[in-house]
């Protein structure tokens, strides 16, 4: 089956060449991305989703037409999605690239759109069965910055995170940040517990501003029951929680069962999965 790509106004084939040597998305990594779940026709925390997207692209310089909009770019998801038979489960990429141009002559600072959406694996509308396995990441250290918050183009930490975790047969690896404290993983914002408390480090400490992330902040405790607080947290602190999870807008929550010698749980991760993620799942 043919597939199709969106990008500037055209749906067109998957595969076919959008940017050139000469742009600064892949000079510099000069863009946002953003990745979407949709559950029958509906885009999971959409709300969420564009407003971290907006507030990136006004933070990075963007000139943003009038016809950029969350409703337009909506539509043009839902379009691409039915018509690569995936409106009923589908993980969507939206980039938002910079155009031609060197560091200080860029052709133009309006958004070059592309968007991308693949089926999703049944195994991403489920709690993971088996926990994690990750591991403290040793070579790089994220920034706390303006910019460290963004789902920025500028991927580089993560990426080589996710090979260190790769070729150490783990699930993911934990970067930390400038101060040696907990930042995030490589496709996932971090969050212990400890005696029934659930804990995850505030966006000052470098960490993604997590879609996911921030819908726990907001509804953990009003439907839990149990308290979600933002503080920075050490190696330490993780060696000792009760449990690790990981939470992305994909998967929602990950548990870990191991993160170098420390062992975890998952019964309130478990509790929060079902509370939390599986109704969106059910949509």
């Amino acid at each position: 089956m043919s597939t199709f790509d969106y990008f500037n106004g055209q749906f067109i084939p998957t595969g076919t060449p959008v940017i050139t040597a000469d742009s600064r998305a892949l000079r510099y990594g000069d863009g946002l991305f953003e990745t979407i779940k949709v559950i029958n026709d509906q885009l999971l925390l959409s709300g969420l989703h564009f407003s971290r997207l907006f507030n990136g692209m006004e933070l990075l310089g963007f000139d943003i037409p009038k016809h950029f909009t969350p409703a337009s770019i909506t539509e043009i998801i839902l379009q691409l999605c039915r018509k690569n038979k995936a409106g009923r489960a589908a993980r969507v990429r939206l980039s938002v690239l910079r155009g031609n141009g060197g560091p200080y002559d860029p052709e133009t600072m309006q958004p070059r759109l592309l968007i991308q959406c693949w089926p999703l694996q049944e195994h991403l509308m489920e709690l993971n069965q088996n926990g994690l396995q990750v591991d403290i990441y040793p070579d790089a250290r994220k920034s706390s910055d303006a910019f460290s918050h963004l789902k920025s183009n500028n991927y580089l930490p993560y990426l080589m995170g996710a090979q260190f975790a790769r070729n150490n047969q783990l699930n993911d690896a934990v970067l930390l940040n400038v101060y040696d404290r907990i930042c995030d993983a490589t496709i996932a914002n971090i969050a212990w517990i400890k005696n029934g408390t659930i804990f995850t480090p505030p966006l000052s400490e470098g960490c993604v501003g997590g879609v996911m992330r921030n819908y726990l902040l907001q509804n953990c405790e009003a439907i839990t029951g149990h308290r979600m607080i933002e503080q920075a947290g050490t190696a330490a602190d993780l060696a000792g929680a009760d449990e690790v999870f990981l939470t992305n807008a994909i998967s929602g929550i990950r548990w870990v069962a191991q993160c170098g010698n420390s062992q975890y749980g998952n019964q309130l991760g478990t509790q929060l999965y079902k509370q939390l993620v599986s109704p969106m799942n059910a949509q």
